[in-house]
């Protein structure tokens, strides 16, 4: 019997390894994926667009915020894989109904590594686990000497429109975007606060307008209205998994970053 504690602190025992896993979360579904369990993964939410092939070899159980019951019932899983941010109190509970759910949680790049910790003894591929994170860590170093004599800039991140809504402060963007050097003006709004743009300019006067590719895909005329309300700011559209999907996209993301900067010179 192996006894495991997710990232909210629920303990979960095992008699074996989980062998059949619904995953509810894009990026824990490529992370599990890339730590060679694609035949174990049975059932993915609408919203795992990686790897391409899933969406014709693996069940669809609905998305991440309106699940289908009855159809994850159905696939017998041996164990739901969801996250605090994604999948809701009320889902998660539902399914606890149907079979052990380890729920994780992931403000920060540490949060990330422990992720990739925990799959590796939970799913027996401990050694997988740890070339990823050994793979993620040199990433990490290598991008923080690049970034360390980069000048810090002061930047809005938007996620949606009607009503305009930004990443805030205790989220994984926000540690993305101080890993870039890009100091939050919304960091005293809460997590993922809408805010009114003719307010931009008292709120922090950004030098970046992040424009986000998901879960909003902001268009050119998106970028000329925000910008309107800073002084001179810099509009950039971002890939949203960058900055938001966590697990071995990190280790795209740093490269992404590097370009991205390279643009801003």
């Amino acid at each position: 019997m192996k006894t495991l504690i997710d990232q909210i602190g629920t303990s979960h025992s095992f008699e074996t390894a989980p062998k059949r896993i619904v995953s509810l979360v894009p990026s824990q579904t490529e992370l599990l994926y890339d730590l060679g369990l694609e035949d174990r993964i049975v059932g993915i939410t609408k919203f795992c667009v990686h790897p391409y092939h899933f969406k014709s070899t693996k069940k669809m159980v609905g998305g991440t915020k309106k699940v289908h019951y009855e159809k994850i019932r159905l696939l017998n899983p041996d164990i739901i894989i969801c996250n605090k941010e994604e999948n809701t109190k009320e889902i998660v509970e539902k399914l606890s109904e149907i079979c052990p759910v380890w729920v994780t949680n992931i403000l920060t790049v540490e949060d990330n590594f422990q992720m990739i910790t925990d799959f590796g003894q939970l799913f027996n591929c401990r050694t997988e686990s740890q070339k990823w994170n050994d793979k993620l860590t040199f990433g990490l170093q290598d991008f923080k000497t690049y970034i360390k004599d980069k000048p810090f800039k002061k930047a809005a991140y938007f996620i949606w429109k009607n009503p305009f809504m930004v990443a805030g402060s205790d989220n994984y963007i926000n540690e993305l975007l101080k890993l870039n050097h890009f100091t939050n003006i919304y960091l005293d709004k809460g997590r993922y606060p809408e805010v009114e743009l003719k307010k931009m300019r008292l709120e922090g006067d950004p030098d970046l307008v992040l424009l986000s590719s998901e879960p909003y895909p902001f268009k050119e005329e998106d970028a000329f209205e925000i910008g309107r309300f800073t002084h001179h700011a810099k509009t950039v559209f971002v890939d949203g998994e960058m900055f938001s999907w966590y697990g071995t996209r990190l280790l795209k993301a740093f490269p992404y970053f590097k370009q991205m900067h390279e643009r801003l010179q």
